[in-house]
């Protein structure tokens, strides 16, 4: 007898190191996670001096190594009931936005809104100025116009939540898993 394995939640790491370290630490809290991570996450995990290696040893982690996706397939199975991305950047915002799904984590996003699975997004680029951790140092940001408009656009995507904080994502977290605990969708 097949058993069905228990619905995941299925976690995008892009390049973005603006709350990563509180992204991490929300990730560690939840039950049934799996890291997907594109080849810019990579860059910056190591930028922030967090060893992949480390964050394997506590969960599934899923790098963007083939042209196709290939994880991507676990979404049409019903291996995973959320996809969070977050932090995301305004790269993967606007390849969202566009529909172009060329990476690991956009490639998820398209097919989870196929597939009609709820996704939140922990966008960075949502205020006229952000401050935020660089290697080494805190940065002051000014998103373009075309990155805030983006975020708003993502905003109206059916199974989307944009959150704009990281207590904003932390809300939506809370709220989804609420949801699941008490319904099944």
């Amino acid at each position: 007898m097949l058993v069905q394995e228990t619905p995941r939640i299925a976690w995008g790491l892009t390049g973005s190191g603006h709350y990563l370290r509180e992204s991490l630490e929300i990730i560690e809290t939840l039950p049934d996670v799996d890291l997907f991570v594109t080849r810019a996450a990579a860059e910056v995990l190591g930028m922030y001096g967090i060893p992949l290696k480390s964050l394997r040893e506590r969960m599934r982690v899923f790098q963007d190594h083939t042209a196709s996706s290939v994880p991507v397939g676990f979404l049409y199975s019903g291996h995973y009931h959320t996809l969070i991305i977050g932090p995301a950047t305004s790269n993967t915002v606007a390849k969202c936005v566009a529909g172009i799904s060329d990476t690991l984590v956009t490639n998820l996003y398209a097919q989870a809104g196929k597939c009609r699975i709820p996704s939140i997004v922990f966008a960075c680029d949502c205020e006229p100025t952000v401050i935020t951790e660089a290697p080494g140092q805190t940065v002051t940001l000014y998103p373009r116009p075309i990155d805030l408009e983006n975020t708003e656009r993502l905003k109206r995507f059916p199974y989307t939540q944009v959150a704009e904080s990281i207590e904003a994502l932390k809300s939506a977290i809370d709220q989804r898993m609420t949801c699941l605990s008490t319904s099944s969708s």
